[in-house]
């Protein structure tokens, strides 16, 4: 036998090495990342709930979870509608022109939002007009003799309506004695809205306003008094010289407009004399 047959074979053990073993690899990576994302999430939701205000947080709730198929409840936002949308429960808009008012008249009640230059001076000239009327009315105007007692009781605004005059009542002052018969401030104030009156041509509606009767009461007065208040104050109108056919619209809103967040409060005793916007 030859001494190459006596050698043992050569046996070659490779031993296989497995790295980051004291790292269970590398899932902890992706937890890791899952939970930095989760963190992310939560602070940034934390932050837009501090940052927005209640509206635009419904907004963006229906976004995610409409309630109405197709079309939001709310957008959120701040335009026209005030966060809300066409399809949310009592939503009125408050700005633009025609069919915006609360009590559209015949002649603007299909009125679009397109204004040709002639209608843009008419509504120029009207803006003057009612500014004329306020300032003789709240005292400001050099040809004014209103008295400050009277000036207690005036407040105006301009609305998509016209121009609003109110005539208001306190403890102390009020517009209507006990027999529901004008006192002498609602006369003193009669005559001056007439004289007011006569710088403008403007059709006129009444509104008579009254504040929440006590519960205890079997029957609410409250329509039939501001009704009642309401012709009076036209009749009185009339009387110290206004036309019969200017008067458009008298209308009683009992107790359900008020002016101060206290429906009991006496200011919500009030008239509210509208001249009406003639386009």
């Amino acid at each position: 036998m030859s001494s190459d047959d006596q050698v043992a074979p050569i046996i070659i053990k490779r031993k296989k090495v497995v790295g980051g073993e004291g790292h269970h690899g590398g899932a902890w990576k992706v937890a890791y990342a899952d939970f930095v994302t989760a963190m992310m999430a939560f602070f940034l939701l934390m932050w837009l709930l501090n940052a927005t205000t209640e509206k635009q947080r419904k907004g963006i709730a229906d976004y995610f979870t409409p309630t109405i198929a197709m079309a939001r409840v709310s957008g959120g936002g701040d335009g026209p509608l005030g966060g809300e949308s066409v399809f949310a429960e009592n939503t009125l808009p408050r700005m633009g022109s025609g069919a915006t008012s609360l009590n559209p008249t015949a002649s603007n009640m299909a009125q679009g939002t397109f204004n040709s230059g002639q209608a843009q001076a008419e509504d120029s000239g009207e803006a003057e007009a009612f500014e004329e009327v306020t300032e003789m009315m709240m005292g400001r105007s050099g040809e004014s003799m209103v008295a400050d007692e009277l000036l207690e009781h005036i407040v105006t605004e301009v609305t998509d309506e016209g121009l609003v005059i109110e005539f208001y009542e306190t403890r102390a002052a009020p517009l209507f004695d006990k027999d529901g018969q004008p006192t002498r401030l609602l006369r003193d104030l009669s005559r001056v809205l007439i004289s007011a009156s006569a710088i403008v041509t403007n059709p006129i509606a009444i509104e008579g306003h009254t504040s929440t009767y006590p519960l205890v009461i079997a029957e609410n007065p409250a329509w039939q008094v501001s009704n009642d208040r309401a012709v009076t104050f036209r009749e009185l109108l009339i009387l110290d010289g206004m036309p019969e056919k200017r008067i458009h619209r008298v209308t009683a809103y009992a107790d359900r407009d008020p002016a101060r967040t206290n429906p009991m409060d006496v200011r919500n005793n009030r008239l509210e004399i509208i001249f009406l916007r003639t386009k």
